[in-house]
């Protein structure tokens, strides 16, 4: 089975790292260019990872998120660009010069957190970009929060709807991770029931040919007990969750239900830990469901480390399509 994939890099990212994934990529979404309300871009300097990525045959996007000048996620930002026939042009001509003087090979929404009032307006703002677009060449995709039906409550889900967003975009992102948070209690990250949940509907609503499934590409460090409002996890890569496995001793279980492993050990002050993170298993139950559900393929947050078994896994499953330059669009 053919799939594409897609992967979240930052513009900081290890050149070891990146020379290392690239070859298994189809696209490479770059974090990330922030807005002002009058539909002007706050750029960032992805010269040389655009080039990287041409040179592997990899198309790379522009992510735009609704996002300041700190980089910080502000919906009020979003609502008055969405909201002004101007504002939604002059972004749109912005987004599209910088992909032609870059080199790009289109744009990637990461409109977070928006009023649920602006629904519509975003649906329609993504739909009036691929308008202009698609006829380029250029690919509009969008990533979208983890909904499991339509009227989910929640500044996360409210204001990103799945069937118009499956008829606006050429490809919609689905962000099935994040279960197990940073300020959240102890659990799997993407566990394989929730990401089910989240597909089940999301195929109602968008083409499944549409879907790429997020995979996380890390994991999470709780010290207990969990106190909620306080508690805070120490984020890992998949590396550093495996070798501190080794390091305390731990044996690594494994939760059926998430299909996930987890541990957990004791640190120097004798407090718990419960850590939960990925691995060889973890991710080919993930991957099981992109060939279940018929899916585009997936996307990864993030690929700012390396974790061969991922690709090991990947490979014995699938075959990665390295999308024509020439052609663009999908």
């Amino acid at each position: 089975m053919d799939i594409l994939v897609n992967g979240y890099m930052y513009p900081f990212v290890n050149q070891d790292v990146l020379a290392a994934t690239l070859p298994h990529l189809s696209l490479l979404s770059i974090f990330t260019y922030g807005i002002t309300s009058e539909g002007d871009l706050i750029p960032i300097d992805d010269e040389s990872l655009i080039e990287a990525a041409r040179q592997n045959g990899v198309v790379p996007l522009m992510v735009l998120a609704a996002m300041d000048a700190e980089g910080n996620f502000d919906s009020q930002i979003a609502s008055d660009m969405l909201n002004n026939p101007e504002a939604r042009e002059r972004l749109i001509e912005n987004i599209l010069n910088t992909i032609r003087a870059k080199n790009l090979g289109g744009v990637d929404f990461d409109f977070e957190f928006l009023y649920a009032e602006d629904r519509e307006a975003y649906a329609s703002f993504v739909d009036q970009t691929r308008q202009r677009l698609n006829p380029e060449g250029y690919i509009v995709a969008v990533a979208l929060a983890p909904k499991t039906y339509a009227e989910q409550p929640g500044l996360l889900y409210e204001s990103h709807d799945y069937g118009l967003m499956g008829q606006a975009a050429n490809l919609v992102l689905l962000m099935t991770y994040e279960w197990g948070y940073r300020f959240g209690p102890p659990m799997a990250v993407a566990p394989v029931d929730q990401v089910r949940r989240v597909l089940d509907y999301g195929i109602t609503e968008i083409d499944p040919s549409k879907i790429l499934m997020g995979i996380p590409n890390y994991g999470y460090d709780w010290t207990l007990p969990f106190v909620q409002g306080v508690s805070e996890a120490e984020r890992l890569t998949i590396e550093e969750a495996a070798l501190r496995a080794q390091q305390v001793g731990a044996v690594v279980q494994f939760d059926e239900v998430a299909q996930a492993p987890y541990y957990n050990y004791f640190d120097a002050q004798g407090r718990e830990h419960e850590v939960w993170f990925e691995n060889e298993a973890s991710i080919r139950a993930k991957l099981n469901l992109v060939a279940e559900y018929g899916l585009a393929g997936v996307s990864y947050w993030n690929l700012m480390s390396y974790f061969p078994e991922n690709w090991e896994v990947l490979y014995s499953m699938f075959n990665v399509v390295k999308l024509d330059n020439a052609t663009g669009i999908l």
